[in-house]
């Protein structure tokens, strides 16, 4: 006697499938909402210091982040902009949308690196202090806010990468659309007793001929 062997609909989706996607869910949206705050909060405070010297003394120069660079503020918009619009897309817009997300984290990493040891913006007030175009700063030092704002790029960076991997099991916005992709059914209207006036008037409200005609 043969034995049947149960083959799951092509459709159904794994337990295990179904609880990454859950997870990965949760985490992408706590990593991204957390990275591009992080990251907005970070190129707001100083990430540099030194002096110029004016009229034989020290002038104190500092720089905040967006003055060192606009990019991780922008990228970390982007980042949060992609975030939401993940769910708004599917298929091969959710993948482009993904790759957005995690392109935007990588490019925060990469400005921030690149401006925790940038002198230019401290080299520009020196300038304009001491009134010679060709001054500098001295004493130049940095702070760790540039790294802080590494990390909200590495958050916003796992959130795309977990969105390329798992997008796929994640739910979209439109509720229209069932778990299949096939357009729900629309609700048949009420029968209309023409016995009763208030079913009459329902009828009217709807725009429907009560009459049947």
């Amino acid at each position: 006697m043969g034995y049947v062997t149960a083959v799951p609909h092509p459709r159904s989706e794994a337990p295990g499938s179904a609880r990454a996607g859950r997870l990965s869910l949760a985490v992408a949206l706590l990593s991204g909402a957390l990275g591009a705050a992080v990251a907005l909060l970070a190129t707001r405070q100083q990430w540099s210091q030194g002096t110029a010297t004016v009229a034989g003394g020290a002038f104190p120069l500092t720089a905040k982040g967006s003055d060192v660079t606009g990019v991780p503020a922008a990228l970390a918009i982007v980042g949060l902009a992609a975030l939401v619009a993940v769910f708004a897309v599917r298929r091969a817009g959710r993948f482009a949308v993904a790759a957005l997300l995690a392109l935007s984290g990588a490019g925060i990493v990469a400005a921030a690196l690149l401006g925790a040891s940038d002198s230019s913006a401290l080299d520009e007030q020196a300038a304009q202090a001491s009134g010679d175009t060709s001054a500098s700063v001295d004493a130049l030092s940095h702070t760790a806010w540039p790294y802080v704002a590494v990390v909200g790029g590495v958050l916003i960076l796992l959130a795309g990468l977990l969105a390329l991997r798992y997008g796929r099991l994640w739910p979209a916005m439109s509720g229209r659309y069932e778990r299949g992709g096939t357009p729900q059914p629309r609700r048949k209207a009420p029968a209309v007793d023409p016995d009763r006036p208030e079913d009459l008037w329902k009828a009217l409200d709807r725009g429907e001929d009560p009459t049947g005609a």
